[in-house]
């Protein structure tokens, strides 16, 4: 493994969270600065594939990545459209339904994701969130 790699893996692990492309590698070229953007670009594709990272498309312009956890249990996401926050809430109802739905239908389940938007009362009352990613 490459020195580059080593650095994307060490800033991958210390990730609080949900984090863009852009986030690890600002991260991993702290630690690193050899680390180039092609680097974390070529990784992330191979993380998500070995099930290290899920890959959470929130129908922005930048993609989310967070660590995969111990949890068995399917994740919904939960998506303040004011201050940009995305929570995971198990809900373990999504994936009995999505199994039993396709089952009935003949298909087999590739994916499936349950997302809200919802908007941030603080917010829109004060003009700032405590939960804010920026």
């Amino acid at each position: 493994m490459t020195g580059q790699r080593k650095g994307v893996f060490e800033a991958l692990f210390k990730q609080p969270g949900h984090f863009t492309a852009e986030q690890l590698l600002q991260d991993a070229q702290s630690l690193d600065d050899t680390v180039s953007r092609a680097t974390v670009y070529r990784c992330l594709p191979l993380l998500v594939e070995s099930g290290v990272i899920r890959k959470i498309d929130v129908g922005q312009d930048n993609k989310y990545y967070a660590l995969n956890g111990s949890s068995e249990t399917f994740k919904a996401q939960v998506v303040c459209i004011d201050c940009d926050k995305i929570f995971d809430i198990d809900a373990p109802f999504m994936e009995w339904y999505g199994k039993n739905v396709s089952a009935k239908l003949g298909l087999d389940v590739k994916d499936q994701r349950l997302q809200v938007h919802a908007e941030c009362p603080q917010f829109r009352k004060q003009g700032n969130c405590s939960r804010s990613i920026n």
